[in-house]
């Protein structure tokens, strides 16, 4: 296992040997790009690809509406009945897909700004841009009363604002890791603050309304929620994907990561916009949804053995984790409407409380 994020690395006379899981593995060669491939890297990516699509199935023929595999596959392909195709491609196929990309939106996002603060608390969830994405959506949801559409863009709107804020408070004094997440703890707290002033402003209804959006949900979602995040996936993910060394590199330190020719500004600024951007996204789509963002990349980190982020993977394991909740209380909990958001919520608390722990224990050591 390589260093944990959570601790700031000590200099050494050879810093480029500080995290040797970042130049190992066997290169492969295309045209002219070259990449660096990791044997237990790939293996990982393999069995959370496989595990997904079991997910995936299960969440499909499962249900009120049993189906067997070849009626999902009929309706897929548009050979079914009209019974299937309707359980199949508009009360299942949406919900899930939303639910495969807001988990891999949030744990790229993670992944990233774990990686960008050295700091495995380093996460939207913790330093304030889901919060400020709540604030926007709320402002929308009370004081707007805007529809379904304009309350995502208002939640998006919020999330950038907030990593505005966070950025020109930290102007002249360098984007360091620990300041971030110590001016981001801050400003969630004067963001709850001010979601709790909202909902005291709305009626019962409002209120109702905002606070179900806040608990988090992949209830009564259509192509149309799967479609957004899908498209704001698809554009966000490659870059940061092609950054992903430089990524590794900055995590090194700044010293380090200028001497190999990264402009360590540049990149922490273009991966820092990726990241609020793919939360932002995600929590538009669903609203808050805790403990994806936080804990999927930590857990990629300890099946891969590398101290150097693994994106890809990261984002196959939120998809997973948040896939697996939601069929965790559509099934188990039904009849029950149980929103997603209640148990990563609670999962969540659990783990940051293990992780505050762990951390402490080592701050001692």
């Amino acid at each position: 296992m390589g260093e944990p994020t959570g601790s700031v690395p000590a200099p050494t006379k050879n810093p480029v040997l500080r995290t040797p899981q970042v130049v190992s593995g066997r290169v492969v060669r295309t045209g002219g790009v070259s990449l660096r491939v990791r044997g237990r890297t790939v293996a990982v990516t393999a069995l959370l690809v496989a595990l997904l699509v079991v997910v995936m199935g299960i969440t499909l023929t499962t249900g009120d509406f049993p189906l067997t595999v070849g009626e999902v596959v009929g309706a897929l392909t548009g050979n079914s009945s009209g019974a299937a195709d309707f359980v199949v491609n508009t009360l299942r196929m949406p919900r899930l897909l939303t639910a495969v990309f807001v988990g891999a939106a949030l744990a790229v996002s993670g992944a990233i700004l774990q990686s960008l603060t050295r700091n495995s608390l380093g996460s939207p969830d913790i330093i304030g841009f889901t919060n400020g994405s709540a604030v926007g959506a709320l402002v929308v949801i009370i004081l707007l009363h805007g529809s379904m559409t304009q309350i995502a863009f208002g939640a998006l709107v919020g999330g950038l604002a907030t990593a505005l804020a966070v950025h020109l408070l930290m102007i002249g004094r360098g984007l360091q890791g620990f300041r971030l997440i110590v001016i981001g703890i801050g400003v969630s707290a004067l963001l709850l603050a001010a979601n709790s002033y909202l909902i005291t402003r709305a009626t019962f209804q409002e209120a109702q309304e905002a606070q179900a959006w806040l608990i988090g949900s992949l209830g009564n979602r259509f192509w149309t929620h799967a479609h957004a995040i899908g498209i704001a996936l698809a554009v966000l993910l490659p870059p940061a994907l092609l950054l992903s060394r430089r990524l590794a590199m900055v995590e090194m330190g700044d010293i380090t990561a200028t001497a190999l020719g990264v402009n360590v500004a540049r990149t922490r600024t273009v991966l820092l916009v990726i990241g609020v951007a793919l939360a932002a996204f995600a929590t538009a789509v669903t609203g808050p949804i805790w403990f994806i963002a936080l804990a999927a990349p930590q857990v990629v980190r300890r099946l891969t053995g590398s101290s150097a982020p693994s994106l890809l993977s990261s984002a196959l394991m939120g998809a997973l984790l948040l896939t697996v909740s939601d069929l965790v209380v559509q099934r188990v909990f039904a009849p029950a409407l149980l929103p997603v958001g209640t148990a990563t919520g609670a999962i969540g608390g659990l783990y940051l409380i293990w992780l505050l722990i762990t951390e402490s224990r080592k701050s001692r050591a």
